[in-house]
């Protein structure tokens, strides 16, 4: 408690933030400069790195199907992986002369099932062992912080809302944040924090990624660039078919995961019943079908109700140019600005994130937005696992 309060009462913290990302890419970290707390912090990111997988890590994340031992196994393993990276930035604070008070982590998640109602079953469950990382660095760690969300009957996507609103909430504009990852998620950020909307769009880069490790037998792991869909023709009735999943139509609150749309419950099986086009245009549906749900979610959810001035996008799917020309062609009315122009390269935005949640957690502040998430309260999220 003493080094808990420790941190509480600097007027400078310094995190390291670390994300796996569950396009299953690697590990995003950054050393992030938080002074003060509450809405008025401020956040100034100092380093980051991005660092691949191991091949043999990475497979084993994508699996479909794992038992508890692997779990349990593959957790540990994860969790040695942040804290080696940790170590890393750990080590240039120091050459810096800077002191690192914590990391914070949502780990990677293998289990997502947010509510669809009052009956239904709900839960969720990320790896990247906290205890791990903590007896490695000597750090701190905030992890876990979609379960306190979720407890309380929210959607458990808790990561990007208040972040988002704390690093880019102007009083005179609503502005869209974009989040282009495994997953497209979306921030509608309010000059007032209890109006906003976030959720999950749907399935982005794993959706790519899935479909061209399904079709190349695991030759190729991704479409570097957008460089095969650009040389494809969208395939009309399999564009219609990926875009009726039930969930692009379910109103917000919501989010989703692999255990909607992972390759073996959305794509395989309409992937192999269409070999008989060519992996450019098939490449070239999903990618569509990707910026389509995208700009049909700005339709549905987001013009109604809100006059968006700024879409601020961040994410690795910011290099996909196919996926980005299908996603501003549909979206005319904002200025489009990249992270970058607020200082945040735009794979930093999750780590980043998690830095601010994690900060807040030392103060006890509720970083859930009902409004967002659907919660019944808010309430702060985050689990503090000491070294």
């Amino acid at each position: 408690m003493k080094r808990i309060a420790a941190i509480r009462d600097k007027l400078v913290r310094y995190a390291i933030g670390l994300t796996a990302d569950s396009a299953c890419l690697g590990v995003d970290a950054a050393l992030v400069r938080i002074k003060g707390s509450g809405p008025e912090m401020l956040i100034k990111v100092v380093k980051d790195k991005h660092f691949r997988h191991p091949p043999g890590l990475q497979n084993r994340l994508l699996a479909a199907r794992r038992c508890a031992r692997d779990l349990a196994v593959l957790s540990f393993e994860l969790g040695a992986e942040m804290a080696e990276v940790a170590l890393g930035l750990q080590e240039w604070a120091q050459s810096e002369n800077l002191e690192v008070d914590f990391v914070a982590t949502p780990g990677y998640t293998v289990a997502h099932i947010p509510t669809r109602g009052a009956e239904s079953a709900s839960g969720h469950l990320s790896i990247g062992d906290p205890n791990v990382i903590a007896s490695q660095t000597g750090l701190p760690v905030v992890s876990d912080f979609a379960g306190a969300d979720m407890a309380l009957g929210g959607q458990g996507n808790v990561l990007h809302p208040y972040a988002d609103w704390v690093l880019f909430s102007r009083p005179d504009r609503v502005s869209a944040c974009l989040h282009l990852g495994g997953y497209a998620s979306l921030t509608i950020v309010t000059p007032e924090m209890h109006e906003v909307v976030a959720f999950d769009v749907g399935p982005c880069l794993s959706s790519i990624d899935s479909s061209v490790r399904l079709l190349t037998h695991a030759t190729q792991t991704r479409d570097r660039d957008g460089a095969i869909a650009g040389k494809g023709l969208v395939i009309d009735e399999f564009l219609e078919y990926l875009l009726s999943h039930p969930y692009f139509s379910r109103v917000p609150p919501k989010s989703t995961s692999h255990d909607e749309f992972g390759p073996e419950e959305y794509l395989r099986d309409a992937l192999n019943g269409r070999r008989d086009h060519s992996l450019e245009d098939m490449i070239a549906t999903v990618t569509m079908a990707v910026g389509y749900s995208i700009t049909r979610a700005f339709s549905r959810f987001v013009y109604p109700s809100h006059a968006v001035s700024r879409l601020i996008l961040s994410g690795e799917g910011l290099h996909n140019r196919t996926l980005m020309r299908n996603v501003k062609t549909g979206i005319k009315e904002a200025v489009v600005r990249k992270t970058e122009r607020y200082g945040i390269p735009c794979n930093v935005v999750d780590p980043l994130s998690a830095c601010i949640l994690g900060s807040e957690a030392f103060f006890g502040n509720p970083t859930n937005l009902p409004s967002a998430t659907g919660a019944k309260r808010p309430v702060t999220t985050g689990r503090i696992t000491m070294p």
